[in-house]
């Protein structure tokens, strides 16, 4: 193995953590605290449909 490798799996490595940190900081940014915590309530929203024929029996 090349010794050119090991810079080039530092740069990767290096790159991939400045885009976690980058992707971390964005999502925790003030801003989308209210999106966030809308999209956190969704799942509560859906209501039962007493209609609905979908059952165990007709799912593959």
């Amino acid at each position: 193995m090349s010794p050119v490798w090991g810079h080039v799996a530092g740069v990767i490595t290096t790159l991939l953590m400045l885009v976690f940190v980058g992707i971390w900081i964005w999502a925790w940014r003030a801003r989308h605290k209210r999106v966030f915590a809308r999209m956190a309530q969704l799942p509560m929203e859906d209501e039962i449909d007493a209609n609905a024929t979908d059952t165990q029996e007709d799912r593959p």
